[in-house]
């Protein structure tokens, strides 16, 4: 954010006294707005095709460069419950349906994206259709998939581990 969504006036790093002690925060000079810039909650599924072998569905969004693969995330909706919104997720962008209610994994930060990733893991069943967010997918065993040390990655690897297996990492670049 460069303007202030109040008077547009260009927002300014100004150091105030807060809660906690001074920060410093993008705030207005001219109305005293202040962008909070705080993390963003998205909401992340390791799928389990329930159907295929119990089967981890990973996809690769559109927008991506290259061939990463990763779990199907998105954004709540006002006036839902995260729960509520990871299964809405699932079902947009990959047409599967829960056949129980999504069990937490756990909550990590991604401070690249300034996101706060909230995970669940989603057991799901039925014919595969990719929405135009997602370019292809691939199912993997528990056992095989590779997970990344960031983000939504952590996430997976809790699920593997809850499965009894040790995770694999993908090798740095």
């Amino acid at each position: 954010m460069k303007f202030c969504p109040e008077c547009a006036t260009p927002l300014a790093p100004i150091v105030r006294a807060e809660d906690g002690g001074d920060r410093e925060r993008l705030r207005c000079p001219a109305c005293d707005f202040t962008h909070w810039n705080n993390p963003t909650p998205v909401l992340a599924a390791v799928i389990e095709c329930t159907d295929r072998d119990g089967r981890l569905l990973l996809a690769r969004n559109a927008a991506w460069p290259g061939r990463f693969f990763g779990l199907v995330t998105g954004f709540m909706e006002a006036g839902e419950s995260p729960e509520q919104g990871i299964l809405r997720e699932v079902a947009e962008e990959t047409s599967l349906q829960a056949t129980q209610p999504p069990k937490l994994l756990g909550v990590w930060d991604f401070q690249k994206m300034n996101q706060l990733i909230v995970a669940y893991h989603v057991a799901a069943q039925g014919p595969i259709v990719l929405s135009p967010e997602l370019a292809e997918y691939k199912l993997f065993a528990p056992q095989e998939v590779r997970c990344w040390p960031q983000g939504t990655g952590q996430s997976l690897a809790t699920f593997v581990r809850s499965r009894g297996h040790e995770p694999l990492w993908m090798e740095k670049p």
